[in-house]
């Protein structure tokens, strides 16, 4: 990866859950450019907000989504981020506690990067970062 910052976008709105990833993340170091959103509404106006500001390190390399959430859920998401040329680009992982057939085929036919389900283990939650952040590091951003 080049000497840019990876800027991740978490969409998740649960506390709890937010507080556990941004921890993972910050301990693992991969990034201090971490962008939160509780739904798909608040994810895309921020994303919006972010290209009309003109600040390429405002638009993330990676979004983090829940599928589960008000107002927009992350399946929803999807599809409207799919149908953004601006946005097209950006590697999605969503990263749920739904197992569910259904929801994974879904997410892959909106050309998710992985589908990965919440361990309840941390130290597996961990580990399965681990393998996220050393995948980010050789790749090679837009």
């Amino acid at each position: 990866m080049s000497e840019r910052t990876l800027t991740i976008l978490h969409i998740e709105d649960d506390q709890v859950d937010r507080m556990v990833i941004e921890r993972v993340i910050k301990r693992l170091n991969i990034t201090n450019n971490i962008l939160h959103a509780a739904n798909g509404e608040e994810a895309l106006e921020l994303l919006k907000r972010s290209q009309t500001s003109g600040a390429p390190e405002s638009i993330p390399n990676v979004i983090l989504l829940d599928i589960n959430m008000p107002k927009m859920n992350g399946l929803e998401f999807l599809k409207e981020l799919r149908a953004e040329p601006h946005f097209r680009h950006i590697s999605v992982f969503v990263v749920t506690t739904s197992s569910d057939d259904a929801d994974r085929k879904e997410a892959y036919q909106y050309n998710v990067a992985g589908y990965i389900i919440k361990p309840v283990d941390i130290s597996q939650f961990e580990s399965t970062f681990q393998i996220l952040a050393n995948y980010w590091k050789i790749c090679e951003w837009p």
